[in-house]
């Protein structure tokens, strides 16, 4: 009997320890739950946007103050190893949106992406510049298992033919890319004093009074702390004020950038414990892509810095893809409790299936695995090997990645160099082991190869329009 190429990308993802969820349908589900008398938990996603690793207090930053996060983190699960599927934002968001890497979904740059005409390569452009309707959600997902699902905040997954509200979100606002004065849709009249965290906090305090009787599913995505760097006088003055730690960039701006969206999660937590749902609500903090340094073409300042980590956003070094992720869940997780196991954004979707006691049908395979056995600590995840492929220029050459164990490897494909690390021993990603261990390298690439056949992934083509001379001009997208 012949097989169908699904069938062969879903038996290679099988070999590679992948979970092969199940996509669940949007209709007609049943929902289990561990007691007849208790209803499936509540989900707040909070998703910042261009937040870099260390940027949360808890997570070592000496200059930033941050104690909702830190109190978060206090009450749950912080991860050191958490990453997003793509160093920029619309492919990570369709990563979470899809439980699909971006490569599988078509998504792989930042809609509708940077393009360089004179470069070495001609670069892929996204499959199509929205998350394909025929894609279930997981808010689709759990809106068949009963769930009232709200969006509120940036997209960057298509415009109004595919906004939230036709991918399973009963109740959205998406917001325009400004910090005072955005625009929305639908119009809410925000004013050009109003400060876009608030507005949207404010958005997610309404939505938890409004469902608080029923299971809801709130996704809260930021703006901040993406450039412009725009935050209220006041905070800006604090730490202009504050004394700064010998090193970092520490920029006063940014600071309070990252406080106001603390204060977010502060109104955020404190909106669920005024309504009584803190023992049955699951909250999960994290951000789409690393931390920038600076603009992609060098104009504007220094915005921050990712160290201990190598780089920035828009590259595969951990500075463009480890992010801050923190999962409170009362009652399963351990408060104060830290895991160092490898995870990445397209485990969100399955996660949030087996919280909601959900399941589905087998005709959609999820490249992500479920968290809930590490936030139990009751046992460990099955794959070994995390993938990215990043076909693109930005603050790098276009390149793939892998992670598997403490090993990390990324492949360049302008010349197809390999940089092979040692996380556990090499965090800042400085000393390359290609050479020393090249049989380990090669092993490594081969399977990112395959990897990237099975969930068909498009790679760069030679450029006839080459010109070294001009190869760092940036140009429009065609």
């Amino acid at each position: 009997m012949n097989e169908s190429p699904q069938d062969t990308r879903r038996a290679f993802l099988k070999s590679l320890g992948m979970a092969g969820a199940v996509l669940a349908a949007p209709h007609g589900w049943g929902l289990a739950q561990t007691a007849a008398t208790r209803r499936p938990p509540n989900v707040v996603f909070i998703l910042v946007d261009d937040m870099g690793w260390p940027d949360p207090a808890c997570y070592g930053h000496p200059f930033h103050e941050t104690p909702h996060i830190d109190r978060l983190a206090s009450q749950g699960m912080r991860f050191t190893d958490a990453y997003a599927a793509a160093p920029v934002c619309s492919p990570t968001r369709a990563s979470i949106l899809s439980g699909q890497y971006p490569a599988h979904v078509g998504i792989t740059d930042f809609i509708p992406g940077h393009w360089r005409p004179y470069a070495k390569l001609r670069v892929p452009t996204n499959r199509q510049q929205y998350l394909p309707l025929e894609v279930t959600t997981f808010a689709e997902a759990l809106g068949g298992a009963g769930y009232t699902c709200g969006a509120f905040g940036k997209w960057h997954l298509g415009g109004p033919k595919h906004f939230p509200d036709k991918q399973g979100f009963d109740q959205t606002l998406v917001t325009s890319g400004r910090h005072f004065g955005s625009r929305s849709v639908p119009d809410i009249g925000i004013g050009k004093d109003d400060y876009l965290t608030e507005v949207l906090s404010e958005q997610a305090e309404d939505f938890m009074d409004a469902h608080q009787d029923e299971p809801f599913f709130l996704y809260l995505a930021h703006y901040a702390v993406h450039i412009p760097l725009e935050a209220r006088e006041a905070l800006i003055d604090k730490y202009r004020n504050k004394p700064k730690p010998g090193t970092g960039v520490n920029n006063p701006v940014y600071a309070a950038m990252v406080e106001h969206v603390d204060q977010s999660v502060g109104r955020v937590l404190g909106k669920i414990d005024e309504l009584g749902l803190a023992d049955n609500t699951v909250v999960v903090f994290f951000s789409d892509n690393g931390g920038l340094r600076q603009r992609f073409d060098g104009d504007g300042g220094i915005v921050s810095t990712n160290a201990p980590l190598r780089d920035e956003k828009g590259t595969l070094y951990e500075g463009g893809i480890r992010e801050p992720l923190i999962v409170r869940w009362p009652g399963a997780v351990k408060p104060g409790s830290v895991c160092a196991e490898p995870v990445t954004s397209v485990d969100f979707y399955p996660t949030f299936l087996e919280m909601a006691g959900a399941t589905g049908d087998a005709k959609h395979v999820l490249d992500g695995e479920s968290l809930v056995p590490l936030l139990r600590e009751g046992g460990r995840l099955k794959r070994e090997s995390i993938y990215w492929h990043y076909p693109h220029y930005h603050h790098s050459s276009p390149a793939g990645a892998l992670r598997k164990g403490p090993w990390k490897l990324i492949e360049f494909y302008e010349d197809g160099r390999l940089e092979l690390y040692n996380l556990r021993d090499d965090l800042s990603e400085t000393t390359n082991l290609a050479e020393k261990r090249a049989d380990l390298a090669q092993e490594l690439q081969r399977e990112l190869a395959a990897w990237r056949s099975a969930v068909g992934a498009e790679l760069p083509t030679e450029n006839p329009d080459y010109d070294p001379a001009r190869a760092h001009e940036w140009g429009k997208h065609p």
